[in-house]
């Protein structure tokens, strides 16, 4: 990255910045999609259980994920501010705390995943493929966490390509694998949607041997030699990481859980309806990676921006961005709508599952539409590192204001599943007015 001096530049800039990203979160996020499309090809039993596995896994997986990517804007503001040779001794704890956590979630998750089943009171069949496909993915969190640590590295430094490049290698993997186990090719076990959950697993470890290939051997990143030293674990460090990333990873477990709550909720409606209700939501998660990447992306050159200590550039880059989230937001909408019939077609052949699939993408649609505005605000003000307001935010809209709001227009009115998606529109629509107020504050602060 480099100071820009005119709006041309920093267009280019940001595009620079945001293709790569969004390439590397389509790839990232499509090993989800070719689950849920793939096990929708074994049977209806097979698409349900990794629809409830994933329900249950992501919200967690994301969360720590963002816990994780507060390192952006604490390494992007060091570069900033020119003191790289802070940096190596950041990533080395990062690495620390990404390996630990991951550690602690899969001991949480042995101890509690068997009560939470019996909550869930599913089919047999769903059941078992459920906590097999979990237990498939346990044994990929920490490869894939200490990725992450590296993922933010490049991308803190503007270099997204690198991670676009190891994630477009992933994707094939992935599909490869889950070919592989899901339907028994080559001699290998046919273990359905459960072979999902392997093939994602392995391919975590490939993700993390690729990143570990670049920094090691790839400038800019081979000069801060990140291996060549001992560093001690350093609780400090930690603390300092977890105050960014805590409030960061609480955030999007909000938003991510308040999905796989509803995914819960749609288990009293069938299977059926909790087929459906994961292929529109599958389908959804692809789409709001637009969103996504401008947010990234304006967290990095926000960051960046103010690490240098220029507050007008910071601000430019940040009305950039989300107006055109929004446009590109409104636009999808308009288009998608037109070839819901055609999305659903991806997920099954059958003809009851396919018309609930419609139903639920059209609800689906217009939530982009809400996210398309709060996900651009939350990455600037994470560029700021203003991340614990963005929390309480995050709480109201999903828990306070959308889930129950969802719960009453289900229960207590006649739209039964439809209403938690509803729901979920009211929260985030009140969540995106209430970020952009929080922006405008803290934009004023800064400037005095």
């Amino acid at each position: 990255m480099k100071q820009t001096h005119s709006s041309l530049e920093k267009i280019k800039q940001f595009f620079i910045v945001l293709l790569p990203i969004f390439i590397t979160q389509i790839s990232l996020i499509s090993t989800g999609f070719f689950d849920t499309v793939m096990a929708g090809h074994v049977s209806e039993q097979d698409l349900a259980g990794v629809a409830v596995g994933a329900n249950l896994f992501m919200p967690v997986f994301g969360s720590i994920l963002g816990v994780i990517s507060g390192l952006t804007p604490i390494i992007s503001q060091l570069y900033g501010a020119r003191k790289k040779e802070e940096i190596p001794f950041v990533i080395i704890q990062g690495l620390y705390l990404s390996v630990i956590i991951g550690i602690v979630l899969i001991l949480l998750a042995a101890a509690f995943i068997q009560p939470v089943f019996e909550l869930l009171n599913l089919e047999p069949r769903v059941d078992y493929i459920a906590k097999m496909y979990l237990t498939a993915m346990a044994f990929g969190v920490c490869p894939i966490f200490a990725a992450g640590v590296f993922r933010n590295f490049m991308d803190a430094f503007g270099y997204t390509r690198f991670t676009m490049l190891i994630t477009i290698c992933a994707v094939p993997c992935n599909i490869f694998m889950n070919y592989l186990f899901m339907f028994g090719k080559f001699g290998f076990p046919e273990l359905g949607g459960i072979g999902a959950g392997v093939g994602t697993s392995i391919t975590f470890y490939v993700v993390l041997g690729l990143n570990v290939l670049v920094v090691r051997r790839l400038s800019p990143f081979k000069e801060y030699h990140i291996f060549s030293r001992f560093c001690k674990p350093s609780l400090n460090q930690w603390k300092r990481q977890l105050c960014i990333g805590l409030p960061i990873g609480s955030a999007m477990f909000c938003e991510q859980s308040i999905f796989g709550a509803v995914g819960i909720f749609m288990t009293v409606y069938g299977t059926g309806v909790i087929a459906a209700h994961q292929a529109a939501l599958n389908f959804t998660t692809m789409v709001y990676m637009i969103p996504l990447s401008i947010s990234m992306t304006l967290t990095i050159l926000v960051g960046f921006e103010i690490g240098a200590k220029r507050l007008k550039d910071a601000k430019k880059y940040s009305y950039m961005g989300v107006g055109l989230s929004m446009l590109v937001a409104s636009t999808l909408a308009i288009v998608l709508i037109q070839f819901k019939g055609a999305i659903a077609m991806l997920y099954t052949n059958d003809e009851v599952v396919n018309q609930l699939v419609q139903s639920f993408i059209v609800y689906a649609i217009f939530l982009q539409v809400s996210d398309g505005v709060s996900a651009p605000i939350q990455g600037t003000l994470r560029g700021y590192k203003d991340v614990k307001i963005t929390f309480f935010l995050a709480v109201l809209s999903y828990w306070v204001i959308g889930l129950p709001a969802g719960y009453i227009l289900a229960n207590y009115f006649s739209y039964g599943p439809y209403g938690y998606w509803m729901g979920l529109i009211i929260g985030i629509a009140v969540g995106a007015v209430l970020l952009g107020f929080r922006l405008r504050l803290v934009q004023r602060k800064l400037a005095g």
